[in-house]
């Protein structure tokens, strides 16, 4: 009977051991590309999906969009922050629920004269296409639960500005947002070189006019109801070139009451510090999610 008994603890270890190993192997990265009609241009998106998602084919499923930054583009995400190998490690070991993670790519070399951004400027309307185009088209191809209660938005950098400008002005639209390392505004460029066409003076002078920080500093009551019903959460490194717009953004919210969650970690502007932040912005998420 002890026998038995042990095989059949074994035989569960077993099955369960097996289990997890096909959720994690089951997901998968595809990268596809979408013709954009507001940009007159192709563009590329990577999408993780869990595993399962191809056999459960009556199940739907909340869905982050996570931004990259300056000069990447949406590849970097899972190259070089490696959010494959997280959110497989999180699901398997419960501390976070299945989603699809969708990184457009709002990027390249700036020094190549790229377009970099997540804001409209003259000749790259891209905040017009990521959700006239981009959302719409995303969640009518793959199986999402789309509404407010279980779409997110994240970013590291320029995207982590982009991720927050988003959350503030479509706060109907997101449940929460995080933000790594947040590019919220910058000094100033010159007019003359934003009227020249310049890709970097550009960036710099539409993050300045989307600012995060003066959109919670001039917000009227309606605005700031608007803004509390999105949860927030603001993670930046005590070395990082960026932290003080990051606590900017933190003390207006404290100032309008606004509640938001603040994490300063030992690190800097790196990919070491927003792959280790996935490990608590996923969990995050799938408490928000409901999981």
């Amino acid at each position: 009977m002890k026998r038995l008994s042990f095989a059949i603890v074994a035989m569960a270890l077993c099955l369960n051991t097996m289990a997890q190993n096909w959720r994690q192997q089951g997901s998968r990265v595809e990268e596809h590309t979408v013709k954009s009609e507001v940009l007159k241009a192709e563009r590329s998106y990577t999408i993780y999906l869990p595993a399962g998602y191809d056999q459960q084919t009556d199940r739907t499923y909340p869905v982050l969009y996570l931004l990259h930054g300056m000069n990447d583009t949406n590849k970097g995400w899972y190259e070089r922050g490696h959010v494959k190998d997280v959110i497989d490690q999180l699901t398997a070991s419960g501390e976070a629920c299945e989603m699809i993670i969708v990184t457009p790519d709002a990027g390249g070399n700036i020094m190549e004269d790229k377009w970099n951004g997540y804001f409209n400027m003259e000749g790259w309307n891209y905040e017009d296409f990521f959700f006239k185009e981009f959302v719409p088209m995303i969640e009518s191809k793959y199986r999402i639960k789309a509404d407010k209660a279980h779409r997110a938005v994240a970013g590291l950098s320029m995207g982590g500005g982009g991720a927050t400008s988003y959350a503030q002005r479509h706060a109907d639209m997101f449940a929460a947002c995080y933000a790594m390392s947040a590019l919220m505004h910058l000094p100033p460029a010159s007019a003359e070189q934003v009227a020249t066409g310049n890709k970097m003076a550009m960036l710099t002078d539409a993050a300045n006019r989307y600012s995060c920080v003066d959109y919670v500093k001039e917000a009227d009551e309606a605005r700031k109801q608007q803004l509390r019903s999105v949860q927030w959460f603001i993670d930046c490194g005590d070395d990082d070139f960026l932290f003080d717009c990051n606590l900017d953004l933190y003390q207006e919210m404290r100032k309008a009451r606004i509640p938001g969650q603040l994490r300063v970690r030992d690190g800097g502007h790196t990919w070491e510090y927003w792959h280790s932040a996935l490990y608590t912005a996923l969990p995050y998420f799938s408490r928000i999610f409901g999981k």
